[in-house]
């Protein structure tokens, strides 16, 4: 996996350096993770890299497109590898979770606006909101 890192990190004319890689391999094994969840993972594996080398390196991979950065109302900032591909996420109400949900329309955008205003539109952002299996579950089992 590494090498593929390394690969992607050079297509976009970004050094290879063992932050990058930490992050990039933290962010693959853990999608829709926030920056302190990035940073005890990227910690365990290099443990003096600081709070601002991680964001550093966040904010060149997001630059760059290797990174998505996804911010649903009201929530932490979360990032995820799974880029240019046209899709969306569910989150739960409850507890947080975010899920990836593939489009049903296929190609970007996804939805058409019913006022353009103008502009040139290539992307519609869809977050569906609601609450997840495991709360359910949890409502359910607290209501017997």
């Amino acid at each position: 996996m590494t090498s593929d890192f390394e690969a992607r990190l050079r297509a976009v004319s970004l050094r290879v350096t063992r932050p990058r890689l930490a992050v990039m391999a933290a962010l693959s094994d853990h999608p829709h993770v926030d920056t302190d969840s990035v940073i005890a993972l990227v910690r365990s594996e290099l443990p003096t890299v600081s709070h601002q080398a991680v964001y550093d390196v966040l904010r060149a991979l997001t630059d760059t497109g290797l990174v998505r950065r996804i911010q649903p109302a009201g929530a932490t900032a979360r990032y995820e590898m799974r880029v240019r591909d046209n899709h969306h996420h569910a989150v739960c109400r409850s507890c947080g979770a975010i899920a990836d949900v593939d489009c049903a329309a296929g190609n970007a955008p996804c939805l058409t606006a019913s006022d353009d205003h103008g502009f040139v539109i290539d992307e519609a952002e869809v977050v569906y909101w609601g609450i997840c299996p495991a709360c359910v579950s949890t409502r359910s089992e607290g209501n017997q």
